[in-house]
């Protein structure tokens, strides 16, 4: 079983992000450049791996993640194998993969304590454990960071317009790159603003189930020693991954219903 740790601003090792990042790549052969890398979840799950062989099974982890739900994906098999090991941390999955700079800084320094508080010392190697597959940084990870005394790249001064030798008219750039008018490009820009105002609208309502499931999660391991089955069917349900989910719908359907030829006439004669 692993050791918990519990971290406080007395208790975290003051290293910078940089030596955080360094100690990322060094351990598992990346190449990532932002702390907000690592909302994708894939690194937490290889770290559990080199932690506790078995624990957390690999093939499971979308290590190409670029997206949210895919980010999700891999922290609810980050849950799971913490909850296999007793790891009694509640990962901020909301947080995490909304690829903020702070609360990923934060959630990275409590696991280094707790690496250090778990790690053996024995070889691992990060490549062959994921068959050589690269772990691609989050697309967008978050506003960018700029440093105040860097020095500002000016953008290159627009070059006037030139006259023809010819005839002295001067060359004006065409009103439309692909010929399209006005009332194309008004349309366009309307149907884009529709998508967006559906797509905020999906967002909010996906935060809101998954904010539903979340609460069910923490009652569900808050009885866990309780031998619940209902419970323990429940936390079966939210950690199944998809494969598992088709497989169990695929089987149901092909159960044979029960009732023989008189079943019909059995039926209330109100359908719904």
């Amino acid at each position: 079983m692993a050791v918990n740790v519990h971290s406080t601003s007395m208790t975290i090792e003051n290293l910078s992000r940089h030596d955080m990042l360094a100690w990322v790549n060094d351990s598992l052969q990346l190449t990532y450049t932002k702390i907000e890398h690592l909302c994708t979840g894939v690194a937490y799950c290889q770290f559990m791996d080199m932690l506790f062989p078995g624990c957390i099974l690999l093939r499971k982890v979308k290590f190409q993640a670029r997206l949210e739900h895919e980010y999700i994906h891999n922290f609810k098999v980050l849950q799971a194998s913490f909850k296999r090991m007793n790891v009694d941390k509640i990962i901020p999955v909301e947080k995490l993969v909304k690829s903020k700079f702070q609360d990923n800084f934060e959630f990275l320094q409590w696991f280094k304590k707790f690496f250090d508080a778990n790690y053996d010392g024995k070889m691992y190697d990060p490549q062959l454990a994921r068959q050589g597959l690269e772990m691609s940084p989050a697309p967008n990870p978050g506003p960018q960071r700029t440093s105040p005394t860097a020095p500002k790249i000016m953008p290159p001064p627009q070059r006037a317009a030139t006259t023809t030798p010819a005839s002295g008219m001067r060359r004006h750039p065409p009103y439309s790159r692909n010929g399209g008018s006005d009332a194309e490009i008004m349309e366009i820009n309307q149907q884009l603003m529709d998508l967006k105002l559906t797509v905020d609208g999906l967002e909010k309502e996906r935060d809101f189930y998954f904010g539903k499931l979340r609460d069910i999660e923490l009652i569900c391991q808050g009885h866990e020693n309780d031998n619940n089955p209902i419970l323990n069917k429940i936390m079966d349900i939210l950690y199944a991954t998809e494969v598992i989910q088709q497989s169990d719908c695929l089987r149901e359907e092909a159960l044979p219903h029960s009732g023989g030829a008189g079943s019909d006439a059995a039926e209330p004669s109100t359908r719904w």
